[in-house]
């Protein structure tokens, strides 16, 4: 009999986009991110993509000094494995984005595959001038659309340089088919080992659309360009999250939800936590056949060196 496949599920905690104003559920203290970031582990998300951010004002930051709060609090707590961004700014340099994860040594880091047009200034137009908690937060969101989020060659190579020594597993966000072109190029210039971890980010202003059409399609890209070498999740934004979601564990691949990715549970109902979430996508895996695998499941399966080798 085949094994039965284990669906990894991360969590992506708080993220860099939405900001208090949006939902009163959004952790940005460090308290509250240490907290939900727990209780998304217990709830079954086997890996947690972590953000930082300022514990006044709930800025995103990528100070590491504003990670050491949380991150020993939830290796303490947890044994998911931490996976540290390092998209935390779209505004900020590579070496300042990737300092976090360099000064902690994470089992995993993101990695951004390309520079694009990341905008979700469309937000704004749903908080009146008066509804912003915070000074920052208007401008921020409603001036996205004047960004590049800037991640070329050059970058994507010094990272990998940089990083190489930590051991670290990236998680290789491709917001549109030519970023699994631009991994296959850097792959075939040994910035990265096989098994490769693909996050097909879908639903972002500026990438490719949320539809099974472009999952597929992406699927096969990807089939095509690294055979047996890598394994696959999906991010979808918004309302697509759950339903691309499970859609993806259907077709062999992991699954990440968060408040970094939405801030709903259902269509125009605000998630109460991460764990809510978390639960949720858990309890469709698990009724449609698949197990959720452990932490130390993951880590077989993404070949990560484990936690005993991070630097917190």
């Amino acid at each position: 009999m085949a094994k039965q496949q284990r669906t990894i599920i991360t969590c992506a905690v708080t993220g860099a986009i939405h900001t208090p104003t949006m939902s009163d559920a959004l952790p940005y203290t460090y308290d509250e991110i240490a907290a939900q970031a727990i209780e998304a582990a217990e709830a079954g998300a086997s890996i947690l993509h972590l953000h930082a951010r300022d514990n006044e004002t709930g800025a995103p930051s990528v100070n590491p000094d504003d990670f050491t709060p949380f991150l020993g609090r939830i290796k303490q707590a947890s044994d998911a494995v931490v996976n540290i961004s390092t998209g935390g700014s779209l505004t900020l340099s590579i070496q300042d984005r990737i300092n976090p994860a360099a000064t902690f040594s994470a089992e995993m880091c993101s990695m951004n595959m390309g520079s694009m047009n990341f905008s979700f200034h469309p937000l704004a137009k749903r908080f009146g001038d008066d509804d912003w908690k915070f000074d920052w937060e208007k401008d921020y969101v409603a001036n996205s659309d004047g960004n590049i989020f800037r991640n070329t060659f050059r970058d994507i190579r010094e990272a990998a340089e940089a990083l190489a020594p930590h051991d670290i597993k990236f998680e290789h966000e491709c917001y549109d088919v030519g970023h699994l072109y631009n991994l296959k190029f850097c792959m075939d210039a040994g910035l990265f080992k096989a098994p490769v971890f693909i996050q097909f980010v879908m639903g972002i202003l500026g990438g490719i659309g949320a539809d099974i059409d472009n999952l597929v399609f992406m699927k096969k890209t990807a089939d095509k360009l690294f055979g047996e070498d890598y394994r696959w999740s999906i991010l979808a934004a918004g309302a697509s999250q759950i339903p691309m979601a499970t859609t993806a564990s259907q077709m062999g691949g992991h699954v990440r939800v968060g408040l970094e990715d939405s801030l709903f549970i259902s269509r125009g109902k605000l998630a109460e936590s991460n764990a809510q979430q978390v639960a949720k996508v858990r309890r469709i895996v698990e009724e449609l056949g698949c197990q959720v695998a452990t932490p130390d499941e993951a880590r077989e399966i993404l070949d990560l060196k484990g936690g005993d080798r991070v630097n917190f």
